[in-house]
């Protein structure tokens, strides 16, 4: 049997080898990604005892790429992300200047990586803001590829936004720019179907892990017809296409106005399961749920297409290079990533081990720096972490 992951009638066909590449990533993630390796291979080996192993590939992107190659996405990374469906990267810098705007942005673009997903959930031992962190056990589903990440803007008193505000004003009869000789203008583009691909992704979720809430989270009280839209369509298709398990009730669609659901997922996080965000939106409650668990170090994150089986799984913290190269950066983000990599290839196997030694560790206090300072205890090295987990492995 071939070692490429491929996708046949929708599901995807894991051979007992496959290669899965992977992007080490910049600044720390020369430290997370060589233990976070150890430690996925010795979860499968535990798993598996020998039967199923992972080939890793490394490709490359940011700045290693870039002193490598001269660029900062080559496009046989590309490529071979493509063959191989499935991929998983640590943080990667972004180049100042023209080019690329967000390597991370270009990934998930290419690829039509159109569902951001982020579970959002307390582990016990690790220090909160909030007086019952537990409580917050959220799976975030953000749009990813549609709205202001689109890209689609022009610059304040340049031609080109001249020629747009003219056109905004004499054809479309616009009259609310307020500066118009010194404003930049945004498009945010907002798509019936890039709306009902992503409800369709949290709602089927839902269903597989047996949530009963989907919350469609807008600005829509406002922007009438793009965040609008948005709640309209995901209501639309719910019924459409799940109406039965909406009568049944094991299926509950509301909806929320952003600014409300940052104040309630603080007051009564437990009043949501399954949410679904427009991109910005997206982004803000992501980092901000994560922060009332612990904070962006524990938090994984993967970026899917379900139509054609493309999966990239990231840590979802910056490259801190202050600490870059010092074996003391958290490498519980890629850990958690690699675990929802496991999973979403039908190895679940190896994810609930990875998920349960490091709620072990915490558990115990048994942390990096950026965990055990919060929580007055010790801290221990990338490497002394890993080689924890690998002992509850």
């Amino acid at each position: 049997m071939p070692d490429f992951i491929s996708l046949k009638n929708g599901k995807l066909i894991v051979p007992d080898h496959p290669i899965i590449p992977y992007i080490e990533g910049d600044g720390v993630g020369q430290d997370i990604w060589s233990q976070a390796q150890v430690v996925f291979d010795y979860a499968v080996e535990k798993a598996y005892q020998g039967r199923r192993k992972v080939k890793w590939l490394e490709v490359l992107a940011g700045k290693k790429a870039y002193d490598t190659t001269g660029q900062w996405l080559p496009e046989e990374t590309m490529t071979r992300i493509k063959d191989h469906l499935v991929a998983i990267k640590g943080p990667l810098e972004t180049p100042v200047g023209g080019g690329i705007r967000s390597l991370n942005v270009a990934l998930r673009q290419e690829l039509d990586l159109y569902a951001c997903l982020r579970p959002i959930r307390y582990f016990k031992g690790i220090d909160s803001p909030l007086k019952d962190p537990e409580k917050t056990n959220i799976t975030v589903f953000r749009e990813n590829t549609e709205d202001i990440y689109a890209g689609i803007e022009w610059e304040a008193k340049t031609a080109d936004v001249k020629r747009v505000i003219e056109f905004l004003q004499t054809d479309m009869k616009v009259d609310k720019i307020r500066f118009p000789a010194t404003s930049s203008i945004g498009i945010k583009p907002i798509s019936i179907e890039g709306s009902e691909r992503i409800v369709r992704a949290a709602i089927e979720y839902a269903l597989k892990h047996k949530l009963s809430h989907v919350t469609l989270v807008h600005k829509g009280n406002i922007q009438k017809f793009t965040e609008g839209g948005f709640r309209k369509w995901g209501y639309e298709l719910a019924q459409r296409e799940y109406g039965a398990y909406l009568e049944s009730g094991q299926l509950q669609i509301n909806d929320i106005i952003a600014d409300n659901f940052f104040q309630q997922a603080l007051l009564h996080p437990e009043n949501f399961d399954v949410v679904v965000l427009t991109n910005l939106n997206g982004d803000y409650a992501s980092d901000a749920l994560a922060a009332q668990v612990g904070g962006i170090g524990i938090s994984p994150g993967a970026n899917i297409n379900y139509q054609t089986g493309h999966a990239i799984f990231e840590a979802t913290h910056g490259t801190a290079p202050d600490i870059a190269g010092q074996d003391k950066a958290n490498p519980c983000s890629i850990l958690l990533s690699g675990a929802m990599l496991f999973a979403y290839i039908g190895w679940q196997e190896v994810a609930d081990r990875i998920q349960g030694a490091i709620e072990k560790a915490l558990e115990n206090q048994e942390m990096t720096a950026d965990l055990a300072q919060a929580s007055k205890v010790k801290a221990l090295s990338t490497s002394q972490f890993a080689k924890r987990l690998i002992t509850y492995l």
